[in-house]
């Protein structure tokens, strides 16, 4: 594992960015296409025979001595978020490379075919719509969501067919032999940076519950509206969002397990500091390993909600999911063969949950699939100052690396 070509490919890939908001490189935009093309390069130069499959994902490929035997696939994404990090998903593609050239070099034919993937529009793209690639690949990219809508007017199917997709075509993209799945990511979060452990194997990825809630008032003028007969819809809004701070703090201390929620989004109108708020729109954020914990969350913030309401004589006029993903459980074979090369290696793990989403939790769908974790700096993820160290990212790779050829010996099913 050469860690000074590793970070090297990190920096140039980081160059490729919003100067105004680094580091900003969003998916269907022309610097996302022209990383692809810098990756594509990569991914010849590594020996990998390249294409885009109908789901618009980056497909790297070095051919297996046995064609019967299904394909080992690693990968991530190299999309950002608006000012976002330089190794949230890049690490995870950066590292399939690093992994096939030294497979090329020391000459050493998997038995397995072996791909790297650039999955498309890992994060939530413009038009809405997150993980397109790996939906594609797994048969979750619907009509519904290819109608969906970018502020420039197009649709996700144009845009899906712009950076070489065939949202036509997208029972093509779907995966019939893939042996097992392996991400490679830095944490996001502080667990492993705080105890001081090199690599941390996921054994689940959260699901993902989003809730809308919108309060509907009456407006009125802010000094002349007396206090006691204002229907202020944001101190409804307000009241809710402590709350959820509090419900989650308890529901987190209460039990084992991972639990966070979230209140991520106000919306004010009209918004003005001389009038009482007419309406406020929230969208709270619910995740966990437990999908009960969840619903039980959704079911009392809903209760919370409409008693909130009426404590302020103002309307609750929306309160639904706006979107809910389950949570995902990692193949325990592959996290079994991951702690093994780690401890082969002389690394330090542990294993853990993942608290954000991952394509891996589509993949999981499909097949054998698990993730390597390597610390990141105070946990610190979706920021311009997110950082990982060289030797974190080499020693995940070389996890990566000692896991795929345990996988391609034994075989996935026998890894254990």
């Amino acid at each position: 594992m050469d860690e000074d070509r590793l970070w090297a490919d990190h920096e140039a890939l980081a160059r490729l960015t919003e100067p105004e908001r680094p580091f900003t490189r969003r998916s269907f935009s022309p610097l996302f296409s022209e990383g692809r093309a810098w990756l594509e390069r990569r991914f010849r130069d590594a020996g990998l025979e390249t294409r885009i499959d109908a789901g618009g994902n980056l497909i790297g490929r070095l051919e297996g001595a046995d064609a019967d035997a299904g394909t080992l696939m690693t990968g991530s994404h190299s999309d950002t978020v608006p000012r976002g990090g330089r190794f949230d998903g890049i690490s995870g593609v950066l590292a399939g490379i690093e992994v096939a050239r030294c497979l090329s070099a020391r000459g050493h034919r998997l038995r397995h075919g072996f791909e790297v993937v650039d999955f498309l529009a890992e994060e939530a793209s413009d038009c809405g719509v997150s993980c397109v690639g790996s939906r594609a690949m797994t048969g979750h990219l619907d009509e519904t969501l290819l109608a969906q809508i970018f502020p420039d007017g197009r649709s996700l199917a144009q845009a899906l067919e712009a950076v070489g997709g065939d949202p036509g075509g997208l029972a093509g993209a779907v995966r019939h032999d893939i042996r097992a799945f392996l991400e490679l990511h830095i944490e996001q979060g502080p667990v492993l940076e705080s105890a001081g452990t090199a690599i941390g194997v996921v054994a689940a990825i959260v699901g993902i519950a989003r809730v809308e809630i919108v309060f509907e008032g009456k407006a009125g003028h802010a000094g002349t509206v007396p206090m006691g007969g204002r229907r202020d819809a944001l101190a409804a809004a307000a009241a809710l969002v402590g709350w959820v701070k509090r419900s989650a703090t308890e529901i987190a201390r209460a039990a084992p397990g991972h639990f966070v929620a979230t209140a991520g989004v106000l919306e004010v109108e009209p918004n003005a500091p001389n009038v009482v708020p007419a309406s406020a729109r929230l969208v709270i954020d619910a995740r966990s390993d437990d999908r009960g914990r969840v619903g039980r969350f959704v079911e009392s913030l809903r209760a919370e909600a409409e008693a909130a309401a009426a404590r302020q004589g103002v309307r609750l006029a929306v309160c639904g999911l706006l979107s809910e993903s389950l949570p995902v459980t990692c193949d325990g074979r592959l996290q079994r063969a991951i702690a093994r090369a780690a401890d082969g290696l002389g690394l330090s793990s542990m294993t853990m949950a993942s608290g954000a989403g991952h394509d891996t939790s589509f993949l999981a769908r499909i097949c054998p699939a698990a993730m390597v974790f390597v610390p990141c700096r105070d946990g610190l993820s979706h920021h311009a100052d997110e950082w990982a160290e060289p030797a974190a990212l080499a020693a995940g790779s070389s996890v990566l690396l000692a896991t795929v050829e345990t996988l391609d010996d034994d075989g996935p099913e026998t890894a254990a």
